[in-house]
């Protein structure tokens, strides 16, 4: 198993430190929406998480929370309220978008200002060790008290200094020094400290809340690429002069960002899709798909159209799972080991997973012909299924029949697929309309109908053996009945 490493600037093979896997990744700063750029982060470490542990490691996952921070403070202030309750609010908000991309919870969800007393711990040994110097209040690291800042992001101190915002301070002795704690000020959040009431910097957040749940060396520091210089830079100075263990982390994986036409997906320049728009749309399922339709250490491109690509690809394994065995268990059965082969070898060579994805497609087609040469598909079925879901989290449930040809796709929970009798007699209503517009070569007024319903979250695939119907979410009596009296069809 191969593994990419930023550190190197190559793949290595991966030998972690023992049986656990100690793995910490960058959370979020709750004070706005998360968006698809979140969700490509979250989703990546989650698939990563899950394939160790497939492929037998336990591990130990952190993930921080940056629950104080500049724009936190700066959105609370602009609303009036407290800037715990801004966090708290977005926090929850996380949880709930991550919960919904069925995203498996990390074992430990540290908040900075939860660790106050580790911070201050680290920052005091720092100085104690000449690496930090407090000044008015604040404490700053020495920069050019270590001799190789910058082996992670592969710069110089000279293109650093012109890549990053560097602030100039009448007390700090470089420009290039950081923040470790900073002042209090008037209307801010502030504990209090050896060097005065005040709050801890970014990126000494990190260190201490890492190196009190994982110890002094990682196995795995994740996150995304933009956090390369100078977070995670600095993370490792830090880190490392505190210890006096190196390295930090034996391998760095960062993601790929998420781009917005030309721009990067942020809330700070406000060019988004937030998570829950997304969702209003499409599946979960879909959105997972999405993301790892690409590697992810490439940037990923939002579009509509691939979005709507990664659903039809969804439904398409869907189709798959749900076929029935035409020889009932018996006979002859598709050989589909080899599949699983080539999946784990695709993952163990840096978590390849559109290449894994093309194994899972390519299992499924032939799913298909056996099935339709009368081979048996059930061992195949199983294949497929424990793959995505395991390894890739996708919920892929057996797709649930209702009345007719009616299906639910894997984004409704258990309480959602309960279809009350006015739903599914507008539906049918709607669909024999469109069935007779067929009939009378109305396909204008057909197509419309399709949309329509589409746009409601329910796609009709028009097959030889009739229309199959799937719920992406069930639409409420009222859009329903909505919809017919714009298209002016009798209930």
């Amino acid at each position: 198993m191969k593994v990419y490493n930023t550190l190197s600037g190559q793949k290595e093979e991966f030998l972690p430190q023992g049986d656990e896997v100690k793995m910490y990744v960058c959370g979020v700063t709750p004070y706005d929406s998360c968006h698809l750029g979140h969700a490509m982060s979250y989703i990546v470490f989650d698939v990563i998480t899950r394939y160790l542990k497939f492929r037998g490691y336990k591990v130990k996952y952190v993930q921080n929370i940056t629950d104080i921070d500049d724009k936190i403070i700066d959105r609370a202030n602009k609303l009036g309220i407290p800037a715990s309750e801004l966090a708290g609010k977005f926090t929850d908000s996380y949880f709930d978008d991550m919960d919904a991309l069925n995203i498996e919870r990390a074992d430990i969800y540290p908040r900075a200002t939860e660790e106050i007393p580790k911070i201050i711990e680290v920052i005091q040994g720092l100085i104690d060790k000449g690496y930090a110097y407090p000044a008015r209040g604040s404490v700053y690291f020495r920069v050019n008290s270590v001799s190789d800042y910058g082996k992670l992001s592969h710069r110089s101190l000279e293109s650093m200094m012109s890549a990053c915002s560097v602030e100039m301070g009448r007390e700090k002795e470089d420009p290039m020094d950081f923040a470790l704690w900073k002042a209090a000020k008037p209307g801010e959040p502030s504990w209090a400290s050896p060097w005065g009431r005040g709050r801890p910097g970014w990126h000494i957040e990190c260190s201490a809340m890492s190196l009190k749940y994982l110890g002094d060396t990682l196995d795995i520091h994740g996150g995304g690429q933009d956090l390369i210089f100078p977070h995670h830079e600095n993370e490792i100075v830090q880190s490392e002069s505190f210890t006096g263990a190196k390295p930090f982390a034996k391998y760095w994986l960062h993601n790929g960002l998420v781009q917005l036409g030309e721009d990067k997906m942020s809330k700070s320049t406000g060019k988004l899709i937030t998570i829950k728009e997304a969702l209003e749309k499409y599946s979960p399922d879909a959105t997972r798909l999405f993301v790892l339709s690409s590697h992810y250490r490439s940037p990923l491109t939002y579009s509509e159209e691939a979005l709507e690509a990664a659903e039809r690809g969804v439904e398409r394994l869907l189709r798959v799972i749900s076929r029935d065995d035409p020889t009932g268990g018996k006979g002859a059965a598709l050989e589909a080991e080899s599949y699983r082969n080539q999946f784990i070898e695709a993952m163990d060579d840096d978590f390849n997973t559109p290449q894994a994805l093309g194994v899972l497609f390519d299992l499924a087609r032939e799913i298909n012909e056996a099935a339709d040469a009368g081979i048996g598909i059930d061992k195949a079925q199983s294949i497929l299924v424990s793959l995505a879901r395991e390894v890739l989290g996708l919920k892929l449930p057996r797709i649930i029949s209702l009345k007719g040809s009616f299906k639910i796709s894997g984004k409704l929970s258990a309480k959602a697929t309960v279809i009350s009798s006015k739903v599914n007699e507008r539906v049918n209503r709607l669909i024999e309309e469109r069935l007779k517009c067929r009939k009378e070569e109305k396909w204008q007024r057909a197509d419309e109908i399709r949309k329509k319903l589409a746009e409601l979250g329910i796609t009709l695939e028009d097959t030889k053996a009739g229309t199959d119907t799937t719920y992406k979410r069930v639409p409420s009596e009222e859009s329903l009945e909505n919809l017919m009296k714009e298209l002016r069809i009798d209930s």
